[in-house]
């Protein structure tokens, strides 16, 4: 059968957020009323692994991994020869802050893999899309030039951390900016940030501890502002950390529902607080240097980071309307030949790798939405509401919908989505084509 229902894996970790107060739980609990839910358990990483990964596989209800039965099967990834599943499938629910952490490249993810197979597990990247289901905060990429020059020069505590002399060198090569924009240039800028980031990220614990503890106590005879509410509850939360002044380097988003984010291989990033669905390549692949009690790699990290300075706009994914969906009424067509039918109802997050792209299907009460069939694998979860999926396929028939549904979808399989009662239907469709 080229569609069927999913068991995800629930995975606990200890930023997640606590029992009923997790979209995870909760979405477990609404798929499978046996699912023991215990109010005191963090749940994290939404079984919401979705996917192939060894860590935590999906099954058919009938118990059978996923692995085996694409191993045995091999036309339901499409033409594109996939031997597995490109992506993985998560939602997150996040009480504490995530690592300060990055991905690495294939290239170096292959070394990795080879030199700390123990640690590092597989020797692929891992660019990931955090899209929002709830109100959603995260430290993503180094800020603009300018931000940097500010920080370093008026917070004090980093001024103890970094030396002044890599202070000093930073400010000059930004400045040189300012009269010679050439490739060259912008090199000895990004050079000169890194120097300032190890130096941070490498600094002597006993002197971040009495320089986080002086931040603290500044920043409380200070107005509010976002910058020190997250200092004071990244302190509450890894008390002495390096990772809290990593505030004063990264840019600090939050995205309302719907909204999303791309990073790439070595971009820093850290997700605060929140809720979303997530997607990456099939990797568990992570560069790790901050707010976390797992092993830190800070030399592989700052090595390995792309110092791009620019705002967090640049790592947002706007979505588009989606060309192959519509209800069949009209609608036309765009001149590039897209489909016109469906605006509103589906819309395409396409960050810029091959191995996922992602469906947001969004209907009121009784609305319906047709999808062309797809040349690749998906993997869906309803985030709200109820309703049904039809497939065209011999013997696919109609599938139910609830929160916390998850279903895989074959390659070459038409679709029809129906919204069934007065909270419509919501549904993520993770793809490859």
């Amino acid at each position: 059968m080229s569609v069927f229902p999913l068991q995800a894996c629930t995975q606990s970790y200890d930023w997640g957020k606590l029992g009923t107060t997790s979209k995870v739980a909760q979405y477990a609990k609404m798929a499978d009323p046996s699912f023991h839910l215990d109010e005191a358990r963090p749940y994290a990483e939404a079984s919401l692994w979705m996917g192939t990964h060894p860590n935590a596989p999906s099954r058919s209800l009938e118990g059978q991994p996923l692995p085996q039965i694409l191993a045995e099967n091999q036309g339901l990834l499409g033409s594109k020869r996939h031997k597995d599943l490109p992506f993985l499938f998560k939602v997150l629910a996040i009480r504490k802050a995530l690592s300060i952490q990055s991905h690495p490249d294939k290239q170096l993810a292959e070394r990795l893999h080879k030199e700390q197979p123990n640690v590092y597990k597989d020797p692929n990247h891992k660019p990931e899309m955090a899209i929002a289901i709830t109100p959603f905060t995260a430290l993503c990429g180094f800020q603009p030039p300018d931000n940097l020059v500010q920080n370093l020069l008026t917070v004090p505590e980093l001024g103890v951390l970094i030396p002044q002399p890599l202070i000093e060198e930073f400010v000059a090569a930004r400045e040189a900016l300012t009269r010679n924009s050439s490739e060259q240039t912008k090199a000895v800028l990004r050079e000169s940030l890194q120097k300032v980031f190890e130096a941070l990220m490498t600094a002597n614990p006993e002197t971040v501890a009495t320089q986080a503890a002086a931040l603290l106590a500044r920043l409380s005879n200070t107005p509010e502002s976002p910058t020190t509410n997250l200092v004071q509850t990244l302190y509450s939360q890894f008390p002495n950390d390096i990772g809290i002044f990593c505030v004063y380097f990264l840019n600090l988003l939050t995205l309302q529902p719907g909204e999303a984010i791309f990073l790439g291989a070595g971009e820093p990033h850290a997700y605060i607080s929140g809720e979303c669905v997530e997607v990456m390549a099939t990797s568990d692949n992570v560069l790790r240097a901050g707010l976390t009690p797992k092993p830190r790699d800070v030399k592989n990290l700052v090595g390995s980071l792309t110092y791009s300075m620019t705002s967090g706009e640049k790592h947002l994914v706007r979505p588009i309307p989606w060309g192959g969906g519509g209800d069949g009424d009209g609608g036309g067509e765009y001149d590039d030949g897209r489909d016109a039918r469906g605006i509103g109802k589906t819309k395409l997050y396409d960050p810029p790798v091959e191995e996922f792209s992602v469906l947001h299907i969004s209907l009121r009460q009784d609305e319906t939405e047709h999808h062309r069939a797809i040349d690749g694998p998906s993997i869906v979860i309803a985030t709200r509401g109820k309703g049904e999926m039809v497939g065209s396929g011999d013997g696919v028939g109609a599938f139910s919908l609830k929160e916390g549904s998850v279903l895989f979808i074959g390659a070459g399989e038409e679709v029809v989505w129906k919204a069934r009662g007065s909270d419509g239907l919501e549904v993520y469709r993770a793809f490859c084509e």
